[in-house]
């Protein structure tokens, strides 16, 4: 069973140039070790407007981005800043683009939701509410 996002209408999505080059690198190396969710990353990009370069959108989902997000199943907010998987720690809210979740929210707009499937396989539906600068790390 591929565990694939619903492509019911999914949302325009926009990447700056870089993302999109570091991003289409990421897909590729994790296809042999991850090939669900570097299938359903690929098929983001590929779908993708893409900014030219040195352009950036503020209010769209980006690399490195803090983002407020709603699961509109159970009305949960959460804030976390999206990351490549290096840099994930889940307790600090850095989530890996490389995760369901993350790749749900990579160029989502403000204001627009996806549908997006679980690692066991439940459905769900996000909103993405604010994005914004990470705030400055205290170490």
């Amino acid at each position: 069973m591929t565990k694939k996002t619903t492509s019911r209408l999914k949302p325009r999505i926009t990447l700056t140039a870089m993302d999109h080059e570091k991003l289409s690198a990421l897909a590729d190396a994790a296809s042999h070790t991850m090939p669900e969710i570097a299938a359903e990353l690929a098929d983001e990009l590929d779908r993708a407007h893409v900014l030219p370069k040195g352009k950036h959108s503020v209010d769209t989902v980006c690399m490195g981005r803090e983002v407020e997000f709603r699961d509109d199943v159970s009305g949960r907010v959460q804030t976390v800043t999206l990351v490549y998987p290096n840099e994930a720690d889940i307790a600090k809210g850095r989530i890996s683009v490389l995760t369901p979740i993350g790749t749900a929210l990579i160029g989502l707009p403000v204001g627009k939701s996806i549908d997006w499937t679980t690692r066991n396989g439940d459905t769900k539906r996000l909103t993405v509410i604010q994005v914004r600068e990470p705030a400055a790390v205290e170490e």
